[in-house]
């Protein structure tokens, strides 16, 4: 076995145990919350690329800071299936299909989506908080931001990616998830990409208390994913 399929297998090996199995005996029907959410996020672009939808998409999922605060967070749910308007509609349901699926799989469905929609709300109450620090600050936002919609899986994406990789033992592609979108912020220093990093910061505080509560309930620190075979279940 070379060097590369070593680590390949050290990196990913809990992954794809972890993954096949359900993949192999169930097909499709094993990912039924991913398949819904892509289906879901492809209607809402149709409907928001109609001229009598798209005021009907803003209204039930479009998130702006300028929006008050208990508007934004009924929104906030289902901007997560709102795609971007300026980006392309496939990027965002071939993350869905795949994060969300190896998700579903390895984490069960409520998990999965408690865990997207921390990612998401971060990055909308971040929002809110790098207008209110402005522009002259490290974490700030010009007010012109306030205007811009905030939609579309990215942030729950990178959330859930970062989870996964903490939780398979997979340290290098989560820190590489993470060193992207760092430098996505370097290069291009806007709304999106810190609102991503928000999400990160989230997402990690849930894999401290994760571990926290795993080494007060056993003694000993989590060692990866619970669910390598198909027949366990994942660690509440």
């Amino acid at each position: 076995m070379t060097r590369i399929a070593r680590w390949a297998r050290t990196e990913w090996g809990l992954l794809y145990i972890a993954v096949r199995g359900p993949l192999v005996r169930r097909r499709w029907r094993a990912v039924p919350m991913a398949i819904g959410a892509v289906c879901l996020t492809a209607v809402l672009q149709f409907v928001q690329n109609q001229s009598w939808g798209y005021q009907f998409v803003q209204n039930v999922g479009a998130v702006r800071a300028e929006d008050p605060l208990c508007l934004a967070l009924l929104r906030t749910p289902l901007s997560l299936f709102v795609p971007a308007l300026d980006l392309p509609v496939w990027g965002a349901l071939a993350q869905l299909l795949i994060v969300f699926g190896i998700a579903e799989i390895c984490l069960g469905r409520w998990r999965t989506l408690v865990i997207a929609y921390a990612a998401t709300l971060a990055g909308t109450l971040y929002a809110r908080l790098g207008i209110w620090l402005g522009p002259d600050s490290p974490l700030g936002l010009p007010a012109t931001d306030a205007q811009v919609v905030d939609t579309g899986p990215s942030a729950a994406v990178v959330g859930l990616a970062v989870f996964l990789a903490w939780r398979c033992r997979a340290y290098v592609t989560g820190a590489v998830v993470i060193a992207a979108m760092v430098v996505e912020v370097l290069l291009k220093d806007n709304l999106a990409g810190k609102e991503h990093l928000a999400a990160i910061a989230a997402v990690l505080m849930l894999c401290g208390i994760s571990e926290v509560r795993h080494q007060r309930r056993t003694g000993r620190p989590a060692t990866g994913a619970r669910r390598a075979s198909p027949d366990r279940r994942p660690r509440q």
